[in-house]
């Protein structure tokens, strides 16, 4: 997986490439936590992510509580198979998710 980070003042794009899975995972929430202090809007882009397991899945709720606290947060250019993902598990209802 390749993260792509762009941070613009308080606003903080993370672009993925490539499958977010158990052995990723951690390196995401590596990036993640240490990128978000001042930020406060986290834009998290998955146009070029083609898959995302349980353990992604981790990492973006916990990124989610962590914005909620300080600012936003939003997933954007979802593809068909992770957006089924987030269905099936219910994080369409939580996370804000924009096409």
């Amino acid at each position: 997986m390749k993260i792509i980070k762009n941070q613009n003042g308080g606003s903080l794009t993370i672009a993925l490439e490539g499958r977010l899975d158990t052995s990723t995972a951690p390196e995401l929430e590596q990036a993640i936590k240490g990128s978000l202090d001042g930020v406060t809007e986290l834009v998290m882009d998955f146009a070029r992510l083609d898959y995302i397991s349980s353990a992604g899945l981790r990492v973006l709720l916990s990124a989610q509580k962590t914005m909620s606290k300080q600012g936003s947060m939003k997933v954007i250019h979802v593809n068909e198979m992770v957006m089924e993902v987030f269905e099936v598990t219910g994080f369409s209802d939580i996370l804000t998710i924009e096409q």
